[in-house]
């Protein structure tokens, strides 16, 4: 007789039980087929612990193998817990048309033609969204060789680096822990980073005091303005939470108001006028939305997206003006302040035209801005770069808000490194000045030439009305849709300007995402596309557009010639 120790019997308890989790797959699938026969390695009894005849441990009812290889023997597959009925109500809400059926479309499209296929074109373009980089827009040198230096520090003693570079990496990396950018920051972000983001907004907006440690590091702008309305979001019924947002609009907030299940609030902008925004809209909207919920947030994006207008000082303040007297928290996307082409435009930030107001104002309206690594003349959308600076928050709900962000411990820090050499770009008087510069305005140069080009070529397009590209990235079309092609659209349960989109994506492989996805005014149709593909490429894409159009139209007409007209 052999005595087992409590060691002994501890380690042939865990040998067994690896065995048992190795061979625990092949026994079900064996016994699936009625084949398994006794395994001398599972045979072996393991002191204290209930075995069948094989050996087999017996799970109990709460999820026995055996209970599961009955039940297929009866035909009767395990129900799964996660399924369309099950699944949360406010995910299934959520859209997305900038990512939606088009792109996935056209992801179909060009493996056919990778895989030899034949379409009527050679290549798909996309246009549905501001990638830059994808679209074959350069990286700024300056930018890629600080983040390369703060990843790979042994870099700090090559000479292929110039100083103003080093410089900055260097005080980045003594801002990480054990200098690394592969440690995590603080939730809020890396301090000098915040720093250096305050000093920016206080030489932007002309002397306008910045508070650091109001400054919040983020994984793009998106996922601040999704952090600032879950902050937001309360109340049920009447008192629910209503979010005013602009029509057209980015889908981030239809698609986040839906996922936190507040109430969206639509006012629209006003085409006719390049989509300005009129405060007797907002006044329009905020009545009407209080009959069924509690507006306290109001959103507003300058320069547009998808509209590419630039707000005037005056309506700024008519806003701001507007928030103030009705309590209202006010969330300004302000991604694209970089983005200004039109000559007689400038861009204002909500918070230099806040404190201009007064105190009054300035010490009062609680404010989030937004800005990224993503857009301006960058277009470092891969780094999920960016932050938000809040004003006037309440210290308490400051600290929710710390505590919301430590969940997901913090923003990635190489994309924080991105955002300090945005808010931190070479002086005049560093080595790299000259060469960054020289980059800086070649891009913004062809992205103005671009805007410009857009709005020609589309305006003089029967069917199609065009507003000047004044800031972003983007152009968002009016286009008159035959009634024909209406009716057939319903008939295939679909909105008419996705039918147009489609269309547009097959025949020509040209990839744009429809108007009804941003949302517009009842009766109008548009699609949005960005102006980012090389300048040879861009009008390729637009005479494409032109005579697609032309075509669409004599194919949908009636008897009669078609009236070519959009709404004013």
């Amino acid at each position: 007789e052999v005595r087992l120790t409590g060691a002994h019997r501890f380690c042939l308890i865990a040998a067994a039980r690896f065995k048992m989790h190795r061979l625990q797959s092949i026994a079900a699938r064996s016994l699936m087929a009625g084949a398994l026969e006794p395994c001398p390695a599972l045979a072996a009894p393991v002191p204290g612990r209930r075995t069948n005849r094989a050996g087999l441990r017996r799970y109990n009812a709460s999820g026995a193998p055996a209970a599961a290889v009955a039940a297929a023997r009866n035909g009767k597959a395990r129900e799964k817990t996660l399924t369309m009925e099950t699944l949360n109500p406010q995910v299934k809400a959520v859209e997305y048309a900038v990512r939606g059926p088009i792109v996935i479309k056209a992801g179909e499209i060009e493996r056919i033609l990778q895989e030899g296929g034949k379409k009527p074109f050679t290549e798909v373009i996309k246009a549905n969204i501001g990638d830059a980089h994808a679209m074959g827009q350069q990286p700024i040198t300056f930018l890629r060789q600080v983040v390369a230096l703060c990843t790979f520090p042994e870099l700090l003693d090559s000479p292929s680096f110039p100083e103003d570079a080093k410089r900055r990496a260097q005080r980045i990396l003594q801002g990480c822990g054990g200098r690394s950018l592969g440690s995590y920051s603080a939730s809020q972000g890396v301090d000098c980073i915040r720093q250096d983001i305050a000093a920016y907004i206080e030489q932007r907006d002309q002397g306008v005091p910045s508070n650091w440690e109001n400054i919040f590091l983020t994984t793009g702008a998106s996922d601040g303005i999704v952090s600032i309305l879950r902050l937001l979001v309360s109340g049920e019924g009447r008192a629910r939470t209503g979010v005013m947002i602009p029509i057209p609009q980015y889908p981030l907030y239809s698609a986040a108001i839906a996922e936190l299940g507040a109430v969206q609030v639509n006012y629209y902008l006003d085409e006719d006028n390049c989509w300005a925004l009129d405060v007797h809209e907002l006044h329009r909207a905020y009545q009407a939305a209080k009959q069924h919920c509690q507006p306290r947030v109001l959103c507003i994006i300058n320069p547009g997206n998808p509209t590419g207008q630039v707000q005037s000082k005056k309506c700024i303040e008519d806003v701001l003006h507007f928030a103030y007297e009705e309590n209202l928290f006010v969330m300004a996307d302000e991604v694209y302040q970089e983005n200004v082409y039109a000559p007689d435009c400038e861009f204002h930030s909500f918070k230099k035209v806040l404190y201009e107001m007064g105190p009054e104002y300035f010490n009062s309206v609680e404010l989030a801005s937004f800005h990224s690594t993503s857009k301006g003349y960058t277009g470092e959308c891969g780094f999920r770069g960016g932050f938000m600076e809040i004003v006037n928050l309440d210290p308490e709900v400051k600290a929710q808000l710390v505590k919301l962000l430590s969940v997901r411990l913090c923003p990635p820090v190489a994309g924080q490194a991105a955002m300090d050499v945005i808010v931190n770009p070479p002086q005049p008087d560093e080595p790299s000045f000259a060469q960054f510069h020289k980059e800086k305005a070649s891009v913004l140069g062809a992205l103005a030439d671009k805007a410009k080009l857009t709005e020609q070529i589309l305006s003089a397009v029967p069917g199609i009305k065009c507003n000047p590209v004044q800031g972003a990235m983007y152009a968002f079309p009016q286009i008159f849709i035959p009634p024909r092609a209406v009716e057939e659209a319903k008939a295939l349960g679909m909105q008419p300007d996705m039918l147009y989109c489609l269309r547009l994506l097959e025949e020509t492989g040209i990839c744009v995402v429809p108007g009804s996805g941003f949302g517009q005014r009842e009766g109008t149709y548009h699609f949005r596309m960005t102006i980012l593909p090389s300048p040879e490429k861009l009008k390729v894409l637009l005479e494409k557009v032109r005579d697609f159009h032309i075509k669409f139209l004599k194919e949908n007409s009636a008897l009669e010639e078609p009236q070519c007209r959009v709404q004013a």
